[in-house]
C-alpha cells in the first residue's frame, strides 16, 4: 500500500484514497518474520512508523489515537485493575493506561518483537509505556494468548494493524468470543476498527459480532489526520457498564496531561453521522 513518490515523499494509498508525507530520513527498515517495518523522520509530522506500507502513527497526532483507544474503556470501568493490550508494540497505549493509578497489572501481547525493538530505539515518546513496572511483555499471538486467561481481565484493548497480515486474525468472531471469556463479569473490550469513510463493511462486521456477544456494543470515532480520510474509530463491547456514559472522569492533574480525551469527547464520539447509522441499522 505504501510507495515512494520520489526520494523525498512517502505515500500510502487505501481504497482509492491516499496520504503523502515529506520524508527527511529513513531511520530504519527491516523485514521481520511477520511484516515489513519502516521508521522515518519526516519534515512536518515527526517520526513515523510504517508496517507493510501502511502508516501506523506519527509523533504529530498519535496522542489522539492512543488516548481514545485507551481511555474510552478505562474510564467506562469503575475499577479496571487488570488490563491487557493486544498489539500496540509501539507502547503508546501502555503509556496511556499507566496514567490510571487504579490499574494494578498491564499485560502487553505483541506478536512481532521487532516492532517493540524498533519503537524502543526510535520512538521513545511512545515506548516509554514499557517503562512502567506494572507492564509485563508477552511476545505471542494475541488470539492464542487470551485462551490462557479465562475470566481474568477487566479491560482488553486491541491496538491492531489493518485486517491483513498479522492483524487478520483479530477481526473474527472466534477472537471476540475468546476475549469475552477472558473478561471478568463487568469487563470491557475496545478494538481498533477502521474508518467510517473507507471501511464500513469491516465496522458493520465487528459491530454485528459485539452486538451478539456483549450487553453493550458500539463504535466511537475520532480524528487522526495521519490516517486516510483523517478518521478512525474503536469498536467497544461491555459485559456490564454502558461505555457511552463513563463512570469515572480524569482528575484535573490527569486532564492537564491529556491532549485529546475529555469526559465530553468520550460521550460525543458515539454520536455517529446519519449515513453510518443507516448502514448499521440492521445490526440493531
Amino acid at each position: 500500500m505504501g510507495a515512494f513518490l520520489n526520494e523525498h515523499w512517502f505515500a500510502e494509498t487505501n481504497e482509492g484514497f491516499g496520504i503523502a508525507v515529506k520524508v527527511d530520513k529513513h531511520l530504519a527498515s527491516c523485514k521481520s518474520e511477520f511484516q515489513q517495518i519502516d521508521v522515518f523522520d519526516t519534515v512536518n509530522v515527526g517520526k513515523m512508523l510504517v508496517l507493510d506500507g501502511v502508516i501506523q502513527l506519527t509523533e504529530f497526532d498519535e496522542f489522539a489515537y492512543q488516548e481514545m483507544l485507551a481511555h474510552l474503556p478505562l474510564f467506562s470501568h469503575p475499577n479496571p485493575a487488570k488490563v491487557l493490550v493486544i498489539g500496540g508494540g509501539d507502547g503508546g497505549v501502555l503509556r496511556e493506561i499507566a496514567k490510571h493509578d487504579c490499574v494494578e497489572s498491564i499485560d502487553s501481547c505483541e506478536i512481532d518483537a521487532q516492532v517493540i525493538a524498533l519503537s524502543k530505539e526510535h520512538l521513545p515518546s511512545l515506548s516509554c509505556g514499557y517503562d512502567d513496572p506494572r507492564v509485563k511483555v508477552h511476545v505471542a499471538d494475541g488470539s492464542e494468548f487470551i485462551k490462557t486467561r479465562k475470566n481474568y481481565y477487566d479491560v482488553i484493548i486491541v491496538d491492531s494493524s489493518d485486517p491483513i497480515g498479522p492483524g487478520e486474525g483479530l477481526f473474527n468472531e472466534a477472537f471476540y468470543a475468546g476475549m469475552k471469556e477472558a473478561l471478568t463479569p463487568n469487563g470491557i473490550i475496545a478494538s481498533q476498527s477502521e474508518s467510517i469513510y473507507l471501511h464500513m463493511p469491516t465496522i458493520k462486521h465487528l459491530l454485528k459480532i459485539t452486538v451478539k456477544l456483549f450487553k453493550h456494543a458500539g463504535y466511537g470515532h475520532f480524528l487522526v489526520p495521519s490516517y486516510p480520510t483523517g478518521s478512525i474509530g474503536a469498536c467497544l463491547g461491555s459485559l456490564g457498564p454502558d461505555f457511552r456514559n463513563p463512570v469515572r472522569k480524569p482528575t484535573p492533574e490527569m486532564q492537564d496531561k491529556l491532549r485529546y480525551y475529555t469526559h465530553d469527547v468520550h460521550k460525543s464520539c458515539f454520536a455517529l453521522p446519519n449515513f453510518v447509522l443507516k448502514v448499521l441499522k440492521d445490526n440493531e
